[in-house]
């Protein structure tokens, strides 16, 4: 073992300054030897084959994002749970009960953003201040 401790970082240093080095080869021969042959189909923006309709740069409506934010919220909870099931038999009834209200709160939680009509997609007309 070295006496020098920042000595023991230096395969990992070594490491990541080998992969900078493969990956920035690897991207420079491919711009150097790689064809350039711009053409109007290369160059149009492709969107899964279908023509490209509006401006790349419109609005979307706000209930995207906040059914993109409910996602991340109760895919969070579902990470947190698997742990849980995992150590459950050594806690017991307190972690059972533990859990049902750790579920029952985000499930007020859902219960919230349906009432609100968060996850209701319907074309309605959307008033302002509402959610």
């Amino acid at each position: 073992m070295p006496d020098n401790y920042f000595a023991r970082y230096l395969p990992l240093l070594l490491h990541f300054g080998i992969a900078t080095v493969i990956a920035g080869a690897i991207v420079t021969l491919s711009w150097l030897i790689g064809q350039h042959k711009p053409n109007r189909a290369k160059l149009s923006p492709y969107e899964c084959g279908v023509p490209p309709i509006g401006d790349a740069r419109e609005r979307f409506s706000v209930k995207f994002y906040m059914v993109a934010m409910l996602f991340i919220l109760f895919d969070v909870e579902a990470v947190f749970l698997y742990p849980w099931a995992i150590i459950l038999r050594e806690l017991k009834m307190f972690g059972f009960w533990e859990m049902i209200v750790y579920i029952a709160i985000f499930l007020v939680g859902l219960f919230y953003v349906w009432k609100k009509g968060v996850l209701d997609w319907g074309l309605r007309s959307a008033r302002r201040g509402d959610v």
